[in-house]
């Protein structure tokens, strides 16, 4: 249980930026436990998301409050993943060979494909979570899609190969098996049951992780932590999406 209970810190350190001063050592047990609790810190965000938007509602009109809540959500993580959207839309947007875009990706500044991939992206989160919270859905659903867009990324880690052997991907993807994928995806099976189109969230990131992974591996031949980590904002998106077709069809 001390190897479980450092893993869970150890992914809040990294996925978050909650405060939590504590040393953790960094074994093969607690970065597997660290992988698997992914979809946990998922979890524990959208709660957050929930409960500021509970205490917002009666405070804020709706398109501020949609923009609050989208604005929370990308401190939580200090903007991590938002960071490798950029640099792999700045890889992708230059069609350079193969070589070049790994050093694009690494390049610290930002291009405009970046840019308009941030501006985009923020701008589809603010509109469907407006129009989610316009519509009344059941706010629990942020906290399916914010535990599922990280078990998108335990997927990756799980199953993708890496692109190199160093690397943030490489180093957390150590030891790993699919065994892992499983038991990261046990805390959600309560809520896919019990919130409202659980269900069909987790059968729409199906078709998104085989399509994005294919597209990763067949651009990059391979992934690391930025593709990880876009594949977290993507799926959120998509989920985003798929949740609010599914309640506007469930509720017409």
């Amino acid at each position: 249980m001390k190897d479980a209970a450092f893993g869970l810190v150890l992914a809040l350190q990294f996925l978050t930026r909650l405060p939590l001063p504590l040393a953790c050592p960094w074994t093969p047990p607690t970065r597997r436990w660290a992988v698997r609790c992914y979809p946990l810190v998922g979890l524990l965000l959208g709660g957050l998301v929930v409960a500021a938007a509970a205490l917002l509602e009666s405070l804020l009109p709706t398109p501020l409050l949609a923009l609050a809540l989208l604005t929370l959500w990308g401190a939580l993580s200090g903007g991590l993943h938002l960071d490798g959207l950029m640099d792999v839309a700045d890889a992708l947007g230059s069609n350079a060979p193969l070589t070049r875009k790994w050093e694009i990706m690494k390049d610290p500044h930002v291009g405009s494909f970046g840019i308009l991939a941030l501006v985009l992206l923020l701008l589809w989160k603010a509109a469907l979570l407006f129009v989610l919270l316009d519509v009344g859905a059941s706010l629990l659903l942020l906290v399916m899609i914010l535990g599922l867009g990280r078990l998108a990324a335990v997927a990756l880690l799980v199953l993708a190969p890496v692109a190199r052997p160093e690397g943030m991907a490489a180093s957390w993807q150590r030891d790993l098996a699919p065994r892992d994928l499983w038991l990261a995806a046990l805390p959600l099976l309560p809520l896919a049951v019990l919130v409202p189109g659980g269900g069909w969230l987790c059968l729409a990131l199906a078709p998104f992780l085989a399509l994005y992974a294919w597209g990763m591996l067949h651009a990059f031949k391979g992934i690391n932590g930025d593709i990880v980590g876009t594949a977290i904002e993507g799926g959120e998106l998509w989920l985003l999406l798929v949740a609010w077709s599914w309640w506007s069809f469930a509720t017409a």
